[in-house]
């Protein structure tokens, strides 16, 4: 076995690893590579199982469907790297994602609606409004301009005293539309004052 490929195995799935038994839809897959280039890359393994046992590809059709996830159902298309390794007597297909300069991207759904995903540990899961932004605001050459006003002061007391806020006690701290409380968010987190932190039920705000 590729020492390489024993280490992944070892590791287990995370922010950057992924493991998949097959690929049977172009579309789902998709959504993982796009996550994977939203953040710093990562690398996806076909002919894996769950409980990290080798299953092998049964067919070539796998890296047909990688290539087209890749460039057909994520928007821009994402750069992908595909190598065969044998383990066992059987094939598996490692997929190395490479992180985008044209963020956010999109991946097309079954509903052939376009979404942002992110990767939050070992889940590829769907980008907030907020996330999109701050990716769109980060593509921006330039930068961001910071205001320190009452509404920028009050959100980083509260978060001096407290672990983290929500958008909506954000808005109910200060009063405010759901708009302004965004905006100035998103400003905190691209200049790196703030960090979004997603999980499947929730996102919360907290000092950087």
């Amino acid at each position: 076995m590729q020492n390489h490929i024993l280490k992944f195995l070892i590791r287990g799935e995370d922010q950057t690893l992924d493991f998949k038994q097959e690929i049977s839809n172009a579309r789902k897959i998709a959504k993982t590579i796009s996550a994977f280039a939203n953040q710093q890359g990562g690398t996806l393994l076909i002919g894996i199982r769950d409980n990290k046992t080798v299953a092998g590809i049964r067919t070539e059709d796998e890296k047909y469907m990688l290539d087209m996830a890749a460039k057909l159902y994520c928007m821009p298309e994402v750069d992908i790297e595909i190598e065969e390794w044998e383990i066992d007597g059987k094939i598996i297909i490692e997929c190395k994602v490479h992180e985008s300069n044209k963020k956010p991207v999109y991946a097309k759904g079954d509903d052939d609606k376009w979404m942002v995903y992110i990767r939050v540990n070992d889940k590829t899961l769907l980008a907030s409004k907020i996330v999109v932004d701050v990716f769109k605001k980060n593509s921006n050459k330039r930068g961001t301009l910071i205001k320190y006003s009452d509404e920028e002061k009050k959100l980083l007391s509260y978060l001096s005293e407290n672990d983290s806020i929500t958008l909506n006690q954000y808005r109910k701290l200060q009063n405010l539309s759901k708009y302004k409380a965004s905006k100035i968010i998103v400003n905190l987190i691209s200049t790196g004052i703030l960090k979004s932190n997603t999980t499947e039920e929730s996102e919360f705000f907290s000092l950087k």
